[in-house]
């Protein structure tokens, strides 16, 4: 009986186990090789970002251009997918999961095993799924390839590229996560965040290349700020050049400005005041007298990782949305209200179900366009409701991904009792029991799952609504300010590791 019960996923067994993967280590791995093979993999990922596909016209329609920063990969270059197939293949596994139709319990070794191997042959189903409709209008082969080996082969050699490169991507992950230091989706979306943080604030370079002009000033907001307010007059200043330096000039190209850079600055004092807010449970331990401690319970628990799925489900919809406007599908293909295009112009939804779905990209996108009575066949009120339901399937979103994921990474209340058991903890004034200690976190970690889900995808609509210094996407900078804490954190629990051996049981190291 208990065999018919099994999920059908372990008919992939024969293959998980043949499937290549990066090695386990047998033992303990000491903090400074963690860190060479997490520097390392850093820096291979900055150097792919700067191998452009071979065989590719210049001229890229990009379809995750608007989640560029949360795809963590660079257009036009082998690490054109950059995460986006992992992070979905994660998304699909987590939601037939949550939703029961796969039948698979985590907390056990073996169903979690066949969960971890079946998750990585759908990366590379899903790296082919991302892939293959590149091609078609997308990324275009140069007439020099064409001619030398055909449309056809030159499709392919450029696919192929897209498969490579979002395979390494995909190695590297695993390499951190097993010999480095956090997480490799997460560090890859921090580098290029940052990234693009410092080149909006600092560059010199003006906006559309040539000459610095008026019509084209420097595109870092404290250099571009300072060239505006010098070259204008007050009357200038007066008759709309404050709205320039304030709000940005989209018309020619100059978006980093003083209002996004303030709202990058709240998001990031804010992300730093969340992460710092916890709840604490008192440990004590059970053999050795006087031995306490605390177990925080963070109130962004799920960390960031929830506003990255939701990130990631929302670019997959823009781009699914746009092949359909170009395709001539029955029933869905070429229909307006999944989404309209001007592909000529931008990658932006100009219509539809897309629209509402994607970034309001901020003030200037929305905000000015209700006061000023309607914008680009949009009335006030559908830029208005743009907003609200955005927010609300970013919060809603993020709050359902927040759950699934604390089921299957050992976060749940019964994996946490566990762990504060085998470390011979136990609280204080309860019978040392993992059951007792299961009712007592379920009172908390359940509660505070939504609350940090539902703040976190708060927190990246808002920067999202106000916009941000690089174009780096609210969700961008939200998730990069709480990476860079948890690195912090990580790397200084490693240390403390490192000098005390005994810590290892409590925090689950091998």
């Amino acid at each position: 009986m208990a065999e018919e019960k099994k999920s059908y996923l372990y008919k992939l067994k024969p293959l998980i186990d043949r499937w290549p993967a990066i090695k386990k280590p047998d033992g303990h791995v000491t903090f400074r090789t963690k860190m060479f093979w997490t520097i390392l993999s850093l820096i291979i990922y900055f150097i792919l970002t700067n191998i452009m596909i071979f065989g590719l016209k210049s001229d890229v329609i990009d379809l995750f251009a608007n989640y560029r920063f949360i795809m963590a990969g660079a257009s036009g270059s082998i690490m054109h997918l950059g995460i986006g197939p992992i992070v979905t293949a994660s998304i699909i596994l987590q939601l037939f999961v949550g939703a029961k139709i796969i039948n698979l319990d985590l907390s056990n070794a073996e169903d979690k095993a066949i969960y971890q191997g079946s998750q990585k042959v759908l990366v590379l189903v899903m790296i082919v799924v991302e892939a293959i409709p590149q091609i078609f209008g997308y990324l275009q082969p140069t007439t020099g390839l064409v001619d030398m080996v055909g449309m056809n082969m030159a499709n392919f050699v450029i696919v192929i590229q897209l498969i490579v490169g979002a395979y390494i991507v995909f190695f590297m992950d695993e390499t951190i996560s097993k010999w480095g230091i956090g997480s490799g989706i997460s560090l890859f979306i921090a580098a290029g965040v940052s990234q693009a943080l410092f080149t909006g604030l600092f560059s010199w370079l003006p906006v559309s290349g040539g000459i610095v002009s008026m019509s084209n000033p420097p595109a870092g907001v404290i250099p571009g700020t300072a060239y505006l307010s010098s070259q204008m007059s007050l009357g200038e200043i007066v008759g709309g050049g404050y709205q320039s330096m304030l709000l940005g000039a989209p018309s020619i190209g100059y978006t980093n400005a003083i209002v996004p850079l303030l709202g990058t600055l709240f998001i990031f004092f804010l992300v730093v005041y969340i992460e710092s807010s916890r709840i604490e449970l008192p440990l004590a331990h059970g053999k050795v007298r006087g031995a306490r401690g605390r177990y925080p319970i963070r109130l962004i628990y799920a960390s960031n990782i929830p506003v990255i799925l939701m990130s990631a489900l929302l670019a997959n919809v823009n781009m699914f949305a746009m092949l359909l406007h170009g395709s001539k599908l029955p029933l869905l293909g070429g229909q307006w209200w999944i989404g309209k295009y001007d592909l000529a112009v931008t990658t932006q939804p100009l219509a539809g179900g897309a629209w509402y779905l994607s970034s309001p990209g901020g003030l200037n996108s929305w905000l000015m366009p209700i006061f000023a009575g309607g914008y680009g066949g949009h009335a006030p009120w559908q830029y208005a409701a743009k907003v609200i339901i955005y927010l609300s399937v970013l919060i809603i979103g993020s709050i359902l991904f927040a759950k699934f994921w604390i089921e299957t990474t050992n976060m749940a209340p019964k994996d946490v009792a566990k762990q504060i058991q085998s470390s011979g903890m136990q609280i204080p004034g309860f019978r040392r029991d993992p059951r007792v200690l299961k009712k007592v976190l379920e009172r908390y970690i359940p509660v505070v799952t939504v609350i940090g889900g539902a703040a976190v995808g708060a927190l990246a609509g808002f920067a999202d609504a106000v916009g941000t210094v690089g174009n780096a996407s609210g969700t961008g900078v939200l998730l990069t300010v709480g990476i860079i804490i948890r690195l912090y954190e990580d790397i200084a629990k490693e240390q403390a590791m490192e000098m005390h051996p005994v810590l290892r049981g409590f925090f689950g190291s091998d």
